[in-house]
Parts: structure tokens; C-alpha cells; sequence
């Protein structure tokens, strides 16, 4: 058996002497076509402009008030994108088959120089020659009709079927790397989060979509509740934070930090006090209009058609909005216009922190647990187990807005996409 030598050119070398600089420019030209009207591409470019908007906005709070504009039309921009790549798939069939072709022969082109140019020593001069010619009729090609791109991809899939073992195993590897990738950022980075009850309203709404970021206090060792270090800073009073309840790690919660490590914490009708210091209120206004979900029964396929389109999922509520200040900061609360909490007090223990929700009088938080007759367990809740900063909401779907007379009353709130949940003192009040 006569001896395999490697060849003196790599593989992409060697197509690429096969082209001339015009099908070269062409080749380039159309791949980035191609990645332009993939329907990933208004994602992905949204993406990457959001994550610098949430960089910025968390680094400077009143930044929002000019850039949340330029977001929303962004978002509005990426939308047509995508909605006319879809509507051009349905209507310009022929781009459409031409781009599908394309989009195969480009996949089948990535995989024989990948797996080519790390195995090229292996792979005998006869068969390397037959390669680089049909990968290089391929790309030649590649501007020309489907049917003719399908037939010289149909070529080179067949001359490269013998390699295809190698190619499974690079898919393989590829696909648990990226399985990987989107586990780390999902656990080290940022994480979505759905806001379930109206215990954060008026800051968060019933249906408001938020990013939560995990990496600012620190990373949790995976299946642990345990923190080894803080990343950026620990919590700090004032904070949104969403955290898993200490007796049922299961349950997912969202609060306001009120006090941390060594605070003392104390309640005197509706005055919360921290350290010996009543938290300064103003009142804002005087009789709010909000919405909490109602209950909703299930009496049949039939009944829950028609509520579909007849009913409204949403009660009114008319709480007293006020501003009440921590640490220089204000931030929205509501408390019914007669309630009040019961007295007590608590010291919070080093290493953990107490939360409060906005909706004063519709949260159970950790004031609930200084009375065992509330049935909340948990008074603070310790570092470990606190999954993130909430940071800004990237889909509001509550009261009112788009298309609420379809479903139930629940629409797209598009003065509310990337909100910002901290307060900046120069803009006019959010709600009325």
C-alpha cells in the first residue's frame, strides 16, 4: 500500500487557488448576505445592543432617560426585520429556494474544511485533489440557481461520506460545547425571570419579563447555596433581588433589600425603620389605579374559549401610591389606604439580608415571618441563596397595551420595554 503524504497546502489554500477573486468576492458576499436575512439575525443584533444598554443603565441609573428610546425603536426596527424575512420567505419563493440551497451547501462547505484541514494528513493525494475540486465547484455555484447548487452539493456529500464518521463526532463535540456555553451564561451571567404576583407593583407588574443579573454578588457553587466570594459587591439596602425561599429552596421570590448584615429592622405601624432612622415617605398619589390577576375557574373547553375573548383576567385596585427614600434612593410603595402592619422588630443576621415587597399590603415577605401565624417561615434570607439582582424589564405583558382585547386583557406594554427597575431623580413619575 503506497504511503499517504500530507499535503504541502492547506485545504483552504488549495480551493482557494481554484477560484478566481471575483467568485471569491461573490462567495463572501453572499454568505454575509445570508447571515443578514437569517431570522437569527434581528435577534441577534437586539441582543447585542441590549446587553451594552444594560451595562450602561446599571452603571449610571439616569442614562435610561435618553437611551430607552433608541431601544424601543430598535426593537421596533428588528421586528419589521424579522417579520419581512418570514413574509419574504412565504412570498419569494425562488429567493427562498435559492437561500435554503445555500444555506445547506454552506453547511456541508464548513464541515468538509473543518474536518479536512485537522485530518488532511491522512487523507490520501487522490482523494484530496477530488475534494478541493468539488468544494471549489461548490462555492462556484453558490451564486447560481437551486438546482444546480443542490447538484454539486449532492458531489462533494458523496466524496465526502467516507470522512462523515469524523464529522458526527465534530457535531457532536460542537453541540455539548455550546450546550455548555449557554448553561455557564444562563448560571454565571444573566437569567430571565417572569414576574408571577403583584407583590412589586408598581415597580414590577404582574407578566413583567426582567433579566436578572447573577454575577454582580458573586457566583454560587452549582447545587449548593453557598457563595464563596462576592464578584462586583454583596446586596446592598435598596436592591431587587430574586432569591429562592430558605425552607423551600423550590419557591422563587422577588423583593426590595430593607436592611442587611447587622441591621436592625423595625415597624411601627406603616413606618419601617431601619437603624434608628424612620424611612422618609412622600406621598405621590393619593389614589392609584392598578390591576392584580384574578383567579380563574375552569369550567370547560367551551367556557374557557369564550373568556378567552369575552372576560378580563384583571381586577382594579386603588391603593395610595407614596416615594419612600433608602439610602438617598426613592423608590415607589403602595399601601391600602387603611391597613397598617404589626408592630415588631428584628436584627438581621450577619451574612443575610430583609426584604420587603413594594405592594406593601400584598406581600408575603419577611415581616410575615416575625409572625408565626402567617405561615411564612423564612425572616431574612441568607446570601447563598440569592440568585441575582433584577436589573430591567425586556418584556412587559400586563394590563392594557397591545392586542389586550385578544387575550383577556393582557397586552404588550411598549412604554415599559427596557424599563430600568432602579428610580432616577429626574424623571417624571412613572405611574399616575
Amino acid at each position: 500500500m503506497p504511503e499517504v503524504t500530507a499535503p504541502q497546502q492547506d485545504f483552504s489554500s488549495a480551493v482557494d487557488a481554484k477560484l478566481t477573486p471575483a467568485e471569491r468576492k461573490a462567495s463572501a458576499r453572499l454568505r454575509w448576505e445570508d447571515r443578514l436575512t437569517s431570522l437569527w439575525a434581528p435577534v441577534t443584533v437586539l441582543a447585542l445592543v441590549f446587553l451594552v444598554y444594560l451595562i450602561i443603565v446599571e452603571l449610571a441609573d439616569c442614562s435610561y432617560l435618553w437611551l430607552q428610546p433608541p431601544m424601543q425603536l430598535l426593537a421596533g426596527v428588528t421586528f419589521l426585520w424579522w417579520a419581512g424575512l418570514v413574509i419574504a420567505r412565504i412570498v419569494a419563493r425562488r429567493w427562498s429556494s435559492r437561500r435554503i440551497a445555500r444555506g445547506t451547501a454552506e453547511e456541508l462547505l464548513s464541515e468538509v474544511e473543518k474536518v479536512i484541514s485537522k485530518n488532511q494528513a491522512e487523507v490520501p493525494p487522490k482523494r484530496w485533489a477530488e475534494l478541493v475540486e468539488k468544494t471549489a465547484a461548490l462555492m462556484q455555484a453558490l451564486p447560481g440557481d437551486a438546482g444546480p447548487l443542490k447538484e454539486s452539493t449532492k458531489q462533494l456529500d458523496t466524496a465526502f461520506a467516507s470522512y462523515r464518521r469524523n464529522a458526527v463526532f465534530d457535531f457532536g463535540s460542537g453541540f455539548i460545547k455550546a450546550l455548555l456555553i449557554a448553561v455557564i451564561v444562563r448560571s454565571v451571567f444573566i437569567e430571565p425571570f417572569k414576574i408571577p404576583s403583584g407583590s412589586m407593583i408598581p415597580t414590577l407588574e404582574i407578566g413583567d419579563q426582567i433579566f436578572v443579573n447573577k454575577f454582580i454578588y458573586g457566583v454560587r457553587i452549582p447545587f449548593t447555596n453557598y457563595v464563596p466570594f462576592s464578584i462586583v459587591r454583596p446586596p446592598k439596602r435598596g436592591d431587587i433581588i430574586v432569591f429562592n425561599n430558605p425552607y423551600s429552596p423550590d419557591l422563587d421570590y422577588i423583593k426590595r433589600v430593607v436592611g442587611i448584615g447587622g441591621d436592625t429592622i423595625e415597624f411601627k405601624g406603616r413606618e419601617v425603620i431601619v437603624n434608628g432612622q424612620v424611612l422618609p415617605t412622600r406621598d405621590a398619589v393619593a389614589d392609584l389605579t392598578v390591576h392584580d390577576q384574578q383567579r380563574q375557574s375552569f369550567d370547560g373547553p367551551i367556557a374557557w374559549f369564550k373568556d378567552w375573548f369575552e372576560s378580563d383576567d384583571w381586577e382594579e385596585l386603588h391603593p395610595a401610591l407614596h416615594f419612600e427614600k433608602l439610602d438617598g434612593k426613592e423608590h415607589y410603595v403602595l399601601y391600602e389606604r387603611y391597613a397598617s402592619f404589626s408592630d415588631g422588630s428584628y436584627t438581621v443576621p450577619a451574612g443575610e439580608v430583609f426584604v420587603m415587597g413594594d405592594n406593601r399590603d400584598h406581600s408575603a415577605d419577611a415581616r410575615f415571618g416575625l409572625v408565626p401565624s402567617r405561615g411564612v417561615k423564612f425572616v431574612s434570607v441568607p446570601l447563598g441563596h440569592i440568585k441575582g439582582k433584577a436589573t430591567v424589564i425586556w418584556l412587559p405583558l400586563g394590563h392594557g397595551g397591545w392586542f389586550s382585547n385578544i387575550f383577556g386583557g393582557t397586552g404588550l406594554r411598549v412604554e415599559r420595554l427596557f424599563l430600568p427597575l432602579t428610580l432616577c431623580a429626574d424623571e417624571l413619575p412613572r405611574v399616575k
